[in-house]
C-alpha cells in the first residue's frame, strides 16, 4: 500500500513538473513571440512615405518638387462590368501618352486568373482621378503617393537621375544625383499601426500609432540654370544642324571643381522614364568612354613639357613627312606636313607625326605616370550615379605603336569627364579637383557646404602658364580660327576621332570634339563639346568647334565677360 502511495505521488510530482516547464516555456521563454503573433493577429501596420528632398539650382530656383499623384487599382470581386467595357469607359480619359501602356495592362488583366487586385495606372494627376471617379464605375480604387515633379521639365535629365521603385516597393532614386544622394533625399519611412477585426479591417474605435517620416534633406546645385537652358538648346540644334547621332556639353569650374552646366542629347523625361528607351537613362559624360582623338594632345604636351624633356620652342627633326613604326605608317590628318615645326606648331596643326616624336622622348613608363596623374584610368569621384573608368592598360604592356597612336588620342578609351578635368588642371595652374555637382545640403534650416576637393597637382603652375599660350595660338591660328568670337582670346584644342568598329577605323564615321577655356588670365570656365558621327563634316573644326564658339559667347554675355582686346 505504502508503495503504490509513493508511486502516486512521484507520478503527481511528476506531472506536476512537466506542466510547470511547459507554462514556463510558454509564459517565458515564448512569451516575446507570442506578444509578437497576438499583435498580429489584432494590429496591422502600412508604411508612410517620407517626402522626398527637393532639388534647387544655384539660383534657388526648384528643379525638382513632390506633388501629389494617385495610382488606380481595380478589385476584381467587385467589378460588375466586363474588362471591356472597363477599357471602354477608361480610354478616353487617359491621356495619349499613357494609352499604349494601359492598353497592355488591359491585356494582361484578360489573361490574369485567379487575382483580385489589380494594377491598372499609375501617377494620374487630380484632374484624371476626378473624371475617373465620376464614371462611378464599382471595384476601382486610389491610393495616393507623392511623385517627384519637375518645374523645367526635361532640363538636366542626365544630371537629375529619376525616383522609381525599389524591389520592396518604396521609392528610390536611379541614375544621376537621384541615385547618388538617394539615402539623403529619400528621408525616413513612417509608420501608421491601427487595430484589426478578424477580417482584417480598420477598427475604427480601436488604437492608433503614429510615426511620423522624417522628410528627406534638400539639394542646392552648382548648375547655372540660365546657362544650363541654353546650352540645352544650343546642343538639340547643334545636333541637328550637323546631322550628328548624339552630342554633349560639359562645363566645370576650374578653380574649384564646380559643375556649371551638363547636358546630353537625345535627353528624356524624367516624369515619365518609363515610357523612354533604358539606354537614355545613362549620362554619356560620365557613363560612356570614347577614343578622344587629338584634343588630348595637350594634355600629353603638358606632360612632356613638365617633365624637362622638351621646351615650347623646341624643334621636331621628324616633322617633314610621314613617320615609319613598323608595317605602320603615321600621316597628318590633312597630310600636310611642317618640317622644324616647334611644339606650339604641333598644336597649331594638329600634327600627329609631331606628337609621336614627342612620345617617344616622353616614353611610355613616364606618360603613363603623368596619366595617372592627371585622373586617365580612374574614377574623377564626380557625384552623379553611374560613373565608370577604362582601364588605362599597364604600360609594359605597350608597343612602339602604342605609343604613338596614345599621343595623338587614338587607342586609349577615357570619359568625357576625365578629359575636361584633366585639361581643368591646364587651365587653373596645375591642380586637379573633384568634380561636384552639389553645392549644399539643405537640412531644419541648416546648410552643409560641400567644399572643393583638392585631388592632385599633375604638372606646375609654369606648365600650365606655357600650355595655355599653346593653346591660345592653337585657336588663333587654326583651322576653327574662322569661328572663334572676335576680341576673345580662348585657350582650346579641336579633336576628331575615328571610331573603332570590329578591330579596324571606319573612315567615314568620327567623333568631333572641341576643349578649351577661357577668360585665359583666370578661367572661369572649362567646356566640352562633342558630337557623334556629324554628317555634314566629319571634323571638329567644322562641327564641334563652332558649336563650343557660340556657347561660349552665350556665357561671355550672361556673364558679362569682357573682351580681351578692342
Amino acid at each position: 500500500m505504502e508503495t503504490r502511495i509513493k508511486w502516486v505521488i512521484i507520478f503527481f510530482i511528476f506531472s506536476f513538473l512537466l506542466v510547470f516547464l511547459k507554462l514556463f516555456y510558454w509564459q517565458v521563454l515564448k512569451r516575446p513571440a507570442l506578444q509578437s503573433l497576438a499583435a498580429n493577429q489584432y494590429f496591422s501596420n502600412v508604411n508612410l512615405d517620407a517626402p522626398r528632398g527637393k532639388i534647387y539650382s544655384s539660383d534657388g530656383f526648384p528643379l525638382v518638387l513632390n506633388q501629389k499623384k494617385f495610382d488606380l487599382f481595380l478589385n476584381l470581386d467587385n467589378l460588375k462590368i466586363t474588362v471591356d467595357q472597363l477599357k471602354e469607359q477608361l480610354l478616353p480619359i487617359i491621356g495619349e501618352e499613357e494609352k499604349e501602356k494601359f492598353l497592355q495592362k488591359i491585356e494582361l488583366l484578360k489573361k490574369s486568373k485567379n487575382i483580385k487586385w489589380f494594377s491598372l495606372m499609375k501617377n494620374l494627376d487630380e484632374e484624371t482621378k476626378t473624371k475617373i471617379e465620376n464614371l462611378k464605375i464599382n471595384g476601382l480604387d486610389f491610393e495616393e503617393k507623392e511623385r517627384r515633379f519637375y518645374p523645367e521639365g526635361n532640363l538636366l535629365s542626365h544630371v537629375l537621375g529619376f525616383v522609381g521603385e525599389s524591389e520592396k516597393g518604396t521609392p528610390q532614386g536611379y541614375f544621376g544625383i537621384e541615385g547618388y544622394y538617394d539615402k539623403e533625399i529619400s528621408g525616413k519611412l513612417g509608420m501608421k499601426i491601427f487595430e484589426k477585426d478578424a477580417l482584417g479591417r480598420p477598427v475604427f474605435i480601436g488604437n492608433e500609432y503614429f510615426e511620423k517620416p522624417i522628410p528627406g534633406r534638400n539639394l542646392v546645385l552648382n548648375i547655372d540654370r540660365p546657362l544650363q537652358f541654353l546650352v540645352e538648346k544650343r546642343l538639340a540644334d547643334g545636333v541637328k544642324h550637323y546631322q550628328a547621332n548624339s552630342g554633349l556639353v560639359a562645363i566645370i569650374n576650374p578653380q574649384n571643381g564646380a559643375v556649371i552646366a551638363m547636358a546630353a542629347y537625345p535627353e528624356y523625361d524624367p516624369s515619365t522614364y518609363y515610357l523612354s528607351d533604358q539606354e537614355l537613362f545613362r549620362n554619356p559624360i560620365i557613363s560612356s568612354s570614347f577614343e578622344p582623338g587629338s584634343i588630348f594632345k595637350v594634355i600629353v604636351m603638358a606632360a612632356a613639357i613638365d617633365s624637362g624633356l622638351i621646351s615650347k620652342d623646341d624643334i621636331c627633326t621628324e616633322c617633314g613627312g610621314p613617320k615609319k613604326i613598323g608595317e605602320y605608317s603615321i600621316k597628318t590628318w590633312n597630310e600636310k606636313y611642317y618640317p622644324n615645326s616647334t611644339m606650339t606648331d604641333i598644336l597649331v596643326h594638329s600634327d600627329n607625326v609631331g606628337m609621336v616624336w614627342i612620345a617617344e622622348k616622353l616614353g611610355a613608363s613616364k606618360l603613363y605616370s603623368y596619366l595617372k596623374k592627371f585622373g586617365i584610368g580612374e574614377k574623377t569621384g564626380i557625384d552623379l550615379q553611374g560613373e565608370i573608368s577604362p582601364y588605362l592598360r599597364d604600360p609594359n604592356n605597350w608597343t612602339r605603336i602604342d605609343l604613338a597612336t596614345i599621343s595623338f588620342g587614338q587607342g586609349i578609351a577615357v570619359t568625357p569627364i576625365q578629359v575636361l578635368n584633366a585639361v581643368s588642371a591646364i587651365a587653373n595652374g596645375g591642380k586637379i579637383y573633384q568634380p561636384q555637382v552639389v553645392r549644399s545640403i539643405l537640412s531644419d534650416d541648416e546648410e552643409l557646404k560641400i567644399l572643393p576637393v583638392e585631388k592632385s597637382q599633375p604638372i606646375s603652375s609654369q606648365t600650365a602658364r606655357i600650355v595655355t599660350e599653346m593653346m591660345v595660338e592653337a585657336v588663333e591660328k587654326g583651322e576653327a580660327k574662322w569661328a572663334k568670337p572676335k576680341n576673345y582670346l580662348i585657350a582650346g584644342k579641336t579633336g576628331t576621332a575615328q571610331i573603332p568598329i570590329s578591330g579596324h577605323y571606319d573612315s567615314e564615321k568620327t567623333i568631333a570634339s572641341f576643349i578649351g577655356f577661357a577668360p585665359i588670365n583666370k578661367p572661369r570656365f572649362v567646356m566640352l563639346v562633342s558630337l557623334q558621327e556629324p554628317k555634314t563634316s566629319t571634323w571638329g573644326s567644322e562641327t564641334a568647334a563652332p558649336l563650343w564658339f557660340k556657347i561660349a559667347e552665350d556665357i561671355f554675355q550672361l556673364w558679362n565677360i569682357q573682351p580681351d582686346k578692342n
